[in-house]
């Protein structure tokens, strides 16, 4: 994509997401056959791929460095004006830095954990442009963690989450039926629910920020997903009232998929 359809995202909401992989070819491969998702080499440079639906940018692959771990799991990212100064708040409130800043192609990224241990990373600089969480948006994003309410005490500070923030920033967060809603103005742009256990060997229940992409047909996904070697669980309700399915690629990258979902800002209108 050129530079002139890069976009500068409004700071404090989700601004991408993206998967770090052994085999990039390889899970190339297996999202295209699952997901349909057609790929191009992304900006960043060699090692980094961008896929794309309908035309639209979807998420990033990147193949991690060899002798470096790859977690193999999706990285929710947040836009933020300066990234050395968002590093510094995730510190003072307990969480960590893994990564970064580090500078690639039009801006600099991080990589942090919040105090759960659950892993996100948050973007300075001009990005693709994408939209999480309403409408047809690529993804849907949502944070399994101990305490919904706690956590967004946590990312409201590290990222000024308030009701008509400055800077044209507009998320806020309201406490609804046992989950926290993030939205920008009118939408609902990510969601975080409680009742993850930190010391739960399945990943699933631990703290973790979880990707799920909307697709036509979840049951067509979950027969690609097994003859490509992945696993996925049986498609299930989901909170929307669609249903639903848990998607792990054989590098071990654990994402959802929906079908039929209702978008969060019409299952909780503001008033």
């Amino acid at each position: 994509m050129t530079p002139d359809r890069h976009i500068t995202p409004v700071c404090g909401t989700p601004c991408w997401v993206s998967l770090m992989t052994r085999d990039l070819h390889a899970t190339e491969d297996f999202y295209s056959t699952v997901m349909g998702w057609k790929f191009r080499t992304a900006s960043l440079g060699t090692g980094f791929s961008v896929a794309s639906a309908h035309g639209r940018p979807v998420a990033g692959l990147g193949e991690a460095a060899p002798g470096l771990p790859a977690a193999g799991a999706w990285t929710v990212y947040f836009a933020v004006a300066d990234a050395d100064v968002t590093a510094a708040r995730v510190h003072e409130r307990g969480g960590t830095i893994a990564v970064g800043p580090v500078r690639f192609g039009l801006g600099r990224g991080v990589v942090a954990a919040d105090r759960d241990g659950a892993v996100f990373g948050f973007w300075e600089g001009r990005a693709l442009p994408w939209s999480g969480g309403h409408g047809d948006a690529p993804a849907f994003l949502e944070l399994r963690t101990r305490d919904a309410f706690e956590a967004a005490i946590f990312y409201a500070e590290v990222f000024d989450w308030a009701p008509g923030g400055p800077g044209g920033c507009e998320v806020s967060y309201v406490y609804e039926r046992e989950t926290v809603t993030v939205r920008q103005g009118s939408h609902a742009v990510a969601t975080l629910r409680g009742g993850g256990v930190g010391e739960s060997p399945d990943p699933l229940v631990r703290p973790r920020w979880h990707v799920r992409f909307p697709v036509d047909d979840v049951e067509s996904v979950v027969a690609a997903a097994r003859r490509a070697g992945g696993t996925a669980s049986p498609s299930a309700p989901s909170p929307d009232g669609g249903t639903e399915s848990v998607v792990s690629d054989p590098g071990g990258g654990l994402f959802s998929v929906s079908g039929e979902s209702v978008p969060a800002e019409r299952r909780h209108p503001i008033p």
